[in-house]
Formats: C-alpha cells, structure tokens, sequence
C-alpha cells in the first residue's frame, strides 16, 4: 500500500459507496486518500426515495426484497456499518425480520379474485426444459432469449407470473440470466407461490441504507465532491497494458483535469438503469425521454471509442421498447385499503405484502408495505409501490396506453383490479399517485454474447476497474444490490491485490436437500 496513493471513485451510487467502505476497512487508506465523485445533489439514485413535507406524498424506485442466504455480498456491507446503539446494519436487518415474518396469502389474482397459485401449472415438455437448462452450459445459451427458449404456453403458467413480477423479467430477455436467477434462489423454490423467505428493510432502502453509509463516510472524512460531471477519460498504454491518466470533470461550469500519477486508481460505474428517467407532474402524463442523458453512459461511449476493448454500451441503449416500464409511488390516506388488507393478512406478524393482476392488460404488480416506510409517516397513511411489466398495451379500464396517462387515471385501473368501485371517489380525494417512467429499467436484461461487458478488472488494467451492473460477474444476479456490492469487493481485491476472497456465491445446485425441495415443486 502507498500512503500516498489517491483513490478516485466516479458516481455515487450503492456500488461506490460500497467501493469506498471496502477501501477504508481493507486497504486501510487514510480518507484524504478517497475522492468521490457525483453530478447529483442528492446520493443513491435507484435506492432513493423522497417525501413532500407540504401534502406528505412519498416517492421511491424500488421497494426490494432479500434472503441473507442468497445476498451474501449485501450481508457482509451490511455488518461493516455501525448505527448509534451500537448494533450493525446487519443486526438491526435481522432483528427485524425475526418480527415481521413476509407472507402473501394472495400472491396472483384474477378477476378480482384471488387464485390458487401453489401448482405452477408447467407443461411437462416445459418442466424438461427447466431441468435442462438448470445444467446447461452457458456458451450453449449464449444471446438467446427466454421466449426462444421454452413454449408459449409456459408463459401463461403460475410459475412464470410468480417468477417474472418477483424478478421484473419480460419474455425477450436473456436465457442465461434467466438461469443465474434459478441456480441462485433453488433453495427458495418451493415458497415462491408464498414468499415467506424474503426479509424486508425496516425503512426504504434510501434511509436504511444509503443514509447509513454516507454517515459512516463523511466520519471517515471521505472527499465528496457533488455537483461534478466526469465528461471524458484518457488512457496511456504501456506495452500490453493501459493505466487512466487523465480525468476530464466540469464543476461550476468550469472545465478541470485530474492529473493521476503512479500508483492512483480508479473506479468507474458504466452505464445506467435509471437514465432518462421522469416523474409525472399531478395532472400530466410524463415526458417521455428517450435520449441517454445520464453521464454513465455518455461517459461509457467515450471510453470504447478509442478503447474498443472496453464493450459495447450501444446494447443495453438501443432497444427502448423492450427495456423500459412505469412504476408507481401510491400514498393511501383513507383506511379503504388498510381494511381490506386486513381481511387476508394476519397484520401483526408482516410488514409487507405483494399481489400481481395477471389479467392486467399492463400486467400490474402491487406491493404494500404496512407499517411505517418512512421515518417521518403519518400513522394513518399507507404506502404502496407497484410497476408494470406490459406498459405498451392500452389498459383494461380506460382505452389507453400507461405513457397518455394522468395520475388519476392510472388510481382508476387500480381501483378497478382491486373491486373497489363502490369507495371510488373516496380514494381518488385522499390518495396521491406518482408515476416514475424509467426507460432503461431492465436494460441488464438484454440477451447478450460474451464480450458485451466488460469484467471488473480487464486483464490489461493496470489501475483502473469497472462496477456497477453492466460489468460481467459470471453466475452473479444482475438486478439486486447484491450484484452492484460484490462488483465493489471484486474490484478492490483484485485491483490492489489483496488476499482476500470475495464473497462466495452460494452454490445450491450442489446441495441435494435443496436440488430434491426444488424437484418436488417442479411436479406440484
């Protein structure tokens, strides 16, 4: 280690802040060492979540869902970071789901109806199919896609609807994640009709989470810098290898270069899958953005110009119609839902619920956290997240299309699916919707051949990674935090050569109690 090394991380999102906490607890650097680097204000980005303190409405991506089992990388983030009573993250995640156990009693529902959805209703072809390609090597599948892949008719069973609303996955998206996916929850398998392995946060993941790390950085005296745009980054080649020498930033509208000498690193987020994103105004329909706004990208697209090696960003952008959705922030200040949710949910033991409307033309699915989300909640106000996974289709209620939409009329479809025309004008008085369309929400997902992403650490680096989501991480998850966390780790430890393994994914398909579980719901 070189005490006077300098440490640049670009963008501040959970994979940075994850890269700065390994930096400091593994390398031991002192925190003038570390320089953070955000365009934005406000951190966390697809972890954020907001309030308006005038009309209490509240907004978020993402509400997400966990198995510490599963997330290894995320529970070991999670104990490095201290609160005030002296517990970790970890333990204050754990104690929590010891309380609130997570059950949905009615995880599809159909014609207003909930359906039994334990028998996943796959077709015997089809289930040899998923044994098949369980074992199948990925060079097999490569830039396939799921729908290449099994027959229409699996694409209408409870297995596929439970599967892609949990995993937000479309039926042209790529095979070989698709199988990542199953290798990954096999031992959740059997309770995917229920869900009653997932843990929850006990705030959104902007409060329990982002706002945790930032806290424990700036104690470490960590240099962040908002308000800056990384615009360009120049390579210098030495023999077989390149090294970053130059970083090209404006800040206050001045032009800045970074100068790196031997022995400074840097670590560099590519791409985005909140890009381009917007939010509905109250009365309006969004403005829809489809041109690559964010600098992740732009700033990706400038790297492979003159270092073509470094992939092919173009993949993950030019596909819009296949890549984007609209998801939906629904504060409830009446009890119409709360009482409702009541009949069917044993309300002291969860906090959290989830339903899809498989015979939504938008394919809705809605999931309501029941008790405080957060901090600063009114105790009579419910919160609900929900997003769409056929958002071209015109709706069921309303002819038209999710993006011509207002807010209230939006509330009408839901309000429609869940039988509750008789409280109609009730809920549209005190309820507040807002939309979030978000083009490249699933761009991760786009069937892919080897060479599209570049690894965490290419082999001709000599001080420079990539993190983040579109980076390849062989049999990881892509769409978690838990992917964007191991990237941190691989790029640390492997970049400054410290001897430490990264966190292991877990391998289920080697444990025969797990493989045997996993059998028998495939023939339920």
């Amino acid at each position: 280690m070189n005490n006077k090394s300098k440490y640049h991380i670009i963008w501040w999102w959970i994979a940075w802040l994850a890269t700065a906490v390994y930096l400091i607890q593994e390398w031991k650097i002192k925190w003038e060492q570390i320089s953070i680097y955000e365009k934005a204000k406000k951190i966390g980005w697809s972890l954020d979540a907001k309030d308006s303190n005038k009309v209490k409405w509240y907004t978020m991506r993402w509400i997400r869902a966990f198995e510490k089992s599963t997330y290894t990388a995320y529970m070991d983030l999670l104990w490095r970071i201290p609160t005030n009573n002296n517990k970790t993250l970890k333990d204050i995640f754990l104690d929590y789901n010891k309380e609130k156990k997570v059950y949905f009693p009615w995880r599809l529902t159909k014609n207003k109806e909930i359906i039994d959805s334990k028998e996943l209703k796959i077709s015997i072809l089809d289930k040899e199919k998923f044994s098949k390609l369980i074992i199948t090597k990925e060079e097999k599948i490569e830039n396939r896609k799921i729908n290449d892949y099994f027959s229409e008719e699996f694409f209408c069973s409870n297995f596929w609807y439970e599967f892609c609303t949990l995993f937000a996955f479309k039926k042209d998206d790529s095979l070989i994640e698709m199988k990542r996916y199953l290798l990954r929850f096999l031992n959740s398998f059997k309770y995917i009709d229920t869900l009653e392995v997932l843990q929850i946060t006990p705030l959104n993941q902007y409060e329990f989470l982002i706002l945790p790390i930032e806290k424990y950085l700036k104690e470490n005296w960590v240099n962040i810098q908002e308000e800056v745009k990384i615009i360009d980054i120049e390579f210098e080649k030495t023999y077989n290898k390149k090294a970053i020498k130059k970083i090209y930033l404006t800040k206050n509208d001045k032009d800045k270069v970074i100068n790196l000498w031997n022995n400074d690193y840097v670590f560099i987020t590519i791409g985005s899958m909140t890009a381009s994103s917007s939010i509905w105004d109250m009365n309006n329909p969004p403005k829809k953005k489809t041109e690559k706004l964010s600098l992740s990208w732009s700033l990706w697209e400038n790297i492979v110009k003159n270092n073509p090696e470094y992939w092919k960003p173009e993949v993950f952008t030019n596909n819009i119609k296949n890549t984007w959705w609209t998801s939906f922030t629904i504060t409830f200040k009446d009890s119409v839902i709360r009482d409702l949710l009541k009949q069917y949910i044993k309300w002291d033991h969860t906090a959290f619920t989830w339903t899809t409307f498989i015979d939504s033309n938008w394919f809705i699915t809605l999931l309501f956290h029941l008790e405080k989300y957060f901090k600063n909640q009114e105790d009579d106000t419910l919160i609900a997240w929900w997003y769409t996974l056929n958002p071209q289709n015109n709706w069921n209620y309303i002819n038209k299309k999710i993006e011509d939409c207002n807010w209230k009329e939006i509330l009408e479809e839901i309000i429609h699916h869940f039988w509750l025309e008789n409280y109609r004008n009730k809920i549209l008085e005190t309820t507040i919707c807002i939309p979030d369309y978000t083009p490249y929400v699933t761009s991760q997902f786009i069937a892919t051949k080897k060479w599209d992403t570049p690894p965490v650490v290419p082999e001709n680096s000599l001080n420079f990674a990539f993190i983040w989501q579109f980076v390849d991480m062989k049999d990881d998850i892509v769409f978690t935090v838990e992917y964007s966390v191991r990237t941190a780790q691989k790029a640390v430890y492997e970049l400054l050569w410290i001897e430490k393994k990264v966190t292991e994914i877990p391998e289920f398909k080697n444990n025969p109690k797990v493989l045997y579980n996993a059998f028998k719901t495939l023939i339920r």
